[in-house]
């Protein structure tokens, strides 16, 4: 699998200097709540989706989840461990009912597996994933994040740099036409490449008080041209936000 051995040197890497505890909490640690979650969509014809989510980031043992990422932690590996993971995305959609996707096919949802760590250094928070969609398009997914937190009087403020690459196999499936969607549709085939998505993302966590927290997050991901060249896409970037009441446990 590609994304397991793309992400094997730096483990060999992290490991020799291995920092983290083995030691895992008893008990969960973290948040639990709801979020309103709006986020847009780059492909043609489909509307900004809204949702009310069950929240969850916490750790329970070698368990954890954060948000949209599951997992398990295994190895210590540098400031956090080697992590077993999944993901849950939302990166299908349907055509039935939208004129300007007349002719194509459903694309399913992703199912993201592989490997990821979180290590939590002096310098900042550093998020590395590999996947592999388990679903149809059997393509890869590389992400890395750095987060910095910045204390205001009690809140905190979260501001997040990241990239995403993703191979053409990934790609194709959810961005490309083939020769048969081109007849049926009207819109020229077209085979994409890999990509590379940049991002920023912010967060506000505002204690409430007695465990309570809201928190506040915005993300805007910069497409580039292997996307954006698709007859399917009309935007050049994708945003997300939500709005969530969680308790600490």
């Amino acid at each position: 699998m590609k994304p397991i051995s793309a992400i094997l040197p730096l483990t060999i890497l992290l490991s020799a200097n291995a920092t983290a505890s083995d030691a895992f909490p008893d008990h969960l640690q973290g948040d639990l709540g709801i979020f309103a979650n709006v986020s847009s969509n780059p492909i043609r014809g489909i509307a900004n989706s809204t949702a009310l989510l069950p929240y969850a980031y916490f750790d329970y043992g070698p368990i954890f989840t954060r948000i949209d990422t599951i997992g398990i932690k295994t190895l210590p590996l540098g400031y956090g461990h080697l992590e077993l993971v999944g993901r849950i995305k939302y990166d299908g959609y349907k055509t039935a009912n939208n004129a300007e996707l007349r002719g194509l096919n459903d694309r399913q949802n992703s199912a993201p597996v592989g490997l990821g760590t979180f290590q939590v250094t002096p310098l900042g928070g550093l998020f590395l994933y590999a996947l592999y969609d388990a679903n149809k398009s059997h393509g890869s997914m590389y992400e890395a994040v750095y987060v910095v937190p910045i204390p205001l009087d009690d809140m905190t403020l979260y501001p997040q740099i990241g990239i995403e690459r993703y191979s053409s196999e990934y790609n194709r499936y959810y961005y490309g036409i083939s020769a048969a969607e081109s007849v049926a549709s009207g819109y020229t085939s077209y085979t994409p490449g890999a990509s590379t998505k940049r991002s920023f993302k912010i967060m506000l966590e505002a204690p409430l008080g007695n465990g309570w927290i809201a928190n506040f997050y915005l993300q805007r991901k910069w497409l580039d041209s292997a996307i954006t060249n698709s007859p399917l896409v009309n935007k050049q970037f994708e945003d997300n936000g939500f709005a969530a009441l969680v308790y600490r446990f």
